[in-house]
């Protein structure tokens, strides 16, 4: 345990006014070798903001604009091995308890706790405000993926591409190098030539766009280059084509090596495609999206019905029942239930989650009757990840004003945008509508059985 003094904070304030805040920070590691952390302000307020991420994180603005503002702050650091058999929802969401309960131990019980996370953080949000909440009074869920949910988007693309540009070449089951983290560097450099061919012609084109729009993938995920108009066909088909070259990183759908190896059996495969019409698919996708490929393909003289039974034709991908059975199980999955209030917040060019899976969720939180426990709400930046210290302020004074009053205060853009400026003037806050990026249904909701 040592106590620090934080420095530096006064651009964390609102009007930029100079702010100094000691604060006592204790961490250590728990049995398993994952490592935590706490921080408490002196002018603590009582609530306890809990995090996933937090050893990572912790000096980002982000984490010390809540102790400037009063919050005391704990979580973990993701485990070492979680690419090799290591990942599992469920063990950090019971890390994060036992972090909650030395916090109490050093400190007291806190008069609130507020779960707080981005990505696989932003998952255990999810899971914990439905299944694990008895300790917990509200939720703040950022960029979350659902890993099913998640890995069956990607998957639907990928056979898109795989289908109609390269049968040849694999996207899921991939085999290991023997190293922690593999990169599958030939096959990423083998797909990329692919891509970059098809853009060269346009046939291609229009069936890069194909896949995008099939698989409900973002069409803006690349940092400073500016948002496509979407009423431009080439120019959001180019778009498109940026998005698929961004994602050749993860052959198959960002994080797959490690997710089909989470339940720790064997290589288990977590997608399928069975059963599944991707002309269904198509028209469930984005309006924007879905004008832009009957225009291509009308330009390239492809007829698109051929194409899709191509797709339709390809040998599928099976799921295995062990790895459904584990993915099933609370804390690794969702269901749209959330049992406290829940905000959920995505930018809306996630290049590692596509944002259309927050209305997949969302008609599940409707069909539950859980809507007014529910908010959205969106950000304008191609980044995963990459919000700024205002709308984080905004977010959690959202969320405590819903748990002051009972009600929900408005989470329009316009009246969060103010509400972060008020917040912290050092920073961009970029709240916006999602009109124009919905796609007409989500098409990979899953429920186990």
């Amino acid at each position: 345990m040592r106590i620090a003094l934080a420095v530096a904070l006064g651009a964390l304030v609102s009007g930029g006014a100079f702010a100094q805040v000691t604060f006592t920070e204790e961490s250590g590691a728990l049995r398993d070798g994952t490592r935590y952390s706490m921080r408490v302000p002196s002018n603590w307020n009582g609530t306890l903001l809990r995090d996933l991420d937090y050893v990572t994180n912790a000096n980002d603005a982000r984490y010390l604009g809540m102790l400037a503002r009063g919050y005391a702050v704990s979580g973990t650091a993701r485990h070492s091995r979680r690419w090799a058999g290591y990942y599992d929802p469920a063990r950090e969401i019971a890390h994060l308890d036992t972090v909650q309960d030395l916090f109490i131990e050093r400190f007291r019980e806190p008069d609130r706790v507020i779960q707080y996370g981005c990505s696989g953080g932003g998952h255990v949000t999810l899971a914990v405000s439905e299944d694990f909440s008895s300790r917990i009074d509200g939720a703040i869920a950022w960029a979350a993926h659902t890993p099913v949910w998640l890995m069956n988007s990607w998957l639907d693309g990928w056979f898109v591409l795989k289908a109609l540009l390269a049968p040849e070449l694999p996207i899921v089951d991939l085999t290991t190098d023997g190293s922690l983290r593999p990169e599958h560097a030939p096959l990423v450099f083998a797909w990329r030539q692919v891509i970059e061919n098809a853009q060269k012609t346009p046939e291609g084109r229009a069936r890069l766009a194909l896949a995008v729009t099939v698989g409900q993938w973002p069409d803006w995920v690349k940092p400073r280059v500016p948002q496509p108009d979407r009423s431009d066909v080439a120019d959001l088909q180019l778009s498109m084509f940026r998005s698929i070259h961004r994602l050749t990183t993860d052959v198959g759908g960002i994080s797959r090596y490690m997710l089909e190896r989470a339940p720790g059996i064997r290589a288990s495969q977590l997608s399928w495609n069975n059963g599944i019409d991707y002309a269904a698919f198509l028209d469930n996708g984005n309006e924007a999206q879905r004008a832009a490929v009957d225009a291509l393909y009308r330009e390239a003289g492809l007829d698109l019905d051929s194409d899709l039974a191509t797709v339709n034709a390809l040998p599928r991908v099976t799921a295995d029942a062990e790895a459904l059975e584990f993915w099933g199980a609370p804390g690794r999955t969702v269901k749209g239930n959330p049992k406290i209030p829940t905000l959920r917040i995505h930018d809306i060019g996630d290049d590692m989650v596509p944002i259309s899976m927050l209305q997949g969720y969302a008609s599940l939180v409707r069909d539950n009757g859980k809507g007014e426990l529910y908010r959205t709400a969106y950000t304008k930046a191609p980044t995963h990840c990459g919000f700024t210290l205002a709308e984080s302020a905004a977010a959690i004074e959202t969320m405590m004003e819903r748990l002051d009053t009972g009600r929900w205060g408005s989470t329009e853009p316009e009246a969060l945008n103010e509400l972060g400026r008020s917040l912290d003037e050092s920073s961009p806050v970029r709240f916006i509508p999602i009109d124009g990026y919905e796609v007409v249904e989500y098409n990979r909701t899953w429920i186990p059985n």
